[in-house]
């Protein structure tokens, strides 16, 4: 298997994402990664790796192919996709959509991602628009949300589409037997909510290549009443960045307040196992990152401040989407779904 990493996405590359193909490398034995970005810096970067006895039984495995091009988060994606021929993400993106390598990693911008992988590798056949998944802490299991805010304006279809999506993507990757797909609404009554999301409901109740649970209201969407929470890209990213600002505003309250009196650093230190496992459940470098679902490969967005570890950990999922067939799966259920008279586009 071949996975292709943008070497120069992120606010701490390319060390952080050489060091994590390296370490990637290390732990799977059936994978060759080629990164993608100015060679005679990607080069430099590789031989300052840490480890250079562990480097070097890998390193024939890992091959660097020149893109001297960057595509920033402040430019316009697609004119800069047009513009920068030569960028990690047009040159990166090539190299999947020849088939030469079956996954593309990078930690740039979301949007030159989105576009890119649409442009370039090209969506799966009957899928209108490819969406972000992303995983949520749900207790004692992760839920997957589909959008996470690659499509803010969607109609209902399409919503049906991430619903499917995100069950296969559960079913195969995660290991749900049967997942149970909810929609993100403002009730849980099928008349409830917009015009979109009554729609997306009423499509949702047909029979569908997945179980649908009825519709979620947000404050319950992290109490375990569904697998996979379909939703558009608008609803979907403010719910992803208000739950992760109120776990940060949560943790640093008990910080402060243990933190407050003798009693409270005692109380600390006893829970101390329990608070750092608490803490590695709501942490997003395990997770890598979040799969585009919908186009001809396994594209994986990783955060922008992502560190080696969260890089690691994004080649490792994408590893386990290609291994799982995930692609040719919802290329089937595609065309099992249900959908309006009108056309999606």
């Amino acid at each position: 298997m071949k996975i292709v990493v943008d070497a120069m996405g992120g606010d701490l590359a390319p060390k952080v994402n050489v060091d994590g193909s390296i370490d990637a490398l290390r732990e799977f034995p059936d994978v060759e990664i080629v990164l993608v970005g100015p060679q005679a810096l990607v080069e430099k970067t590789i031989g300052e790796y840490a480890d250079q006895a562990a480097l070097s039984g890998v390193r024939s495995r890992l091959s660097v192919v020149d893109a001297p091009e960057v595509i920033t988060t402040e430019e316009h994606p697609v004119m800069a996709l047009r513009r920068k021929k030569n960028s990690t993400f047009c040159v990166g993106m090539d190299i999947v959509r020849s088939k030469e390598a079956q996954a593309f990693v990078s930690a740039g911008s979301t949007g030159a991602l989105m576009a890119g992988a649409m442009f370039k590798i090209g969506r799966i056949k009957g899928i209108v628009r490819p969406a972000l998944a992303t995983l949520l802490p749900v207790p004692g299991r992760p839920m997957l949300m589909v959008d996470a805010g690659a499509n803010v304006d969607c109609k209902p279809d399409w919503i049906v589409q991430f619903g499917m999506m995100g069950s296969v993507y559960m079913q195969k990757v995660m290991g749900v037997t049967q997942p149970d797909v909810g929609l993100l609404n403002i009730g849980v009554e099928d008349a409830k909510g917009n015009e979109q999301t009554q729609a997306a409901c009423a499509l949702m109740r047909k029979e569908q290549p997945f179980h649908f649970v009825g519709s979620v209201e947000a404050r319950d969407a992290l109490a375990g009443n569904c697998d996979v929470l379909a939703t558009d890209g608008f609803a979907g990213n403010v719910l992803l960045k208000n739950t992760e600002g109120v776990i940060s505003l949560l943790f640093g309250l008990l910080k402060g307040g243990l933190m407050s009196s003798t009693k409270g650093k005692i109380a600390a230190l006893l829970a101390k196992d329990t608070f750092r496992d608490l803490k590695h459940q709501f942490d997003a470098t395990e997770v890598g990152g979040a799969p585009l679902l919908g186009v001809e490969g396994a594209v994986i967005k990783a955060h922008g401040n992502s560190n080696a570890r969260a890089i690691f950990c994004a080649i490792r999922q994408a590893k386990k989407v290609v291994d799982s067939g995930v692609v040719d799966l919802i290329r089937e259920g595609v065309g099992k779904l249900s959908t309006s008279d009108e056309k999606a586009e």
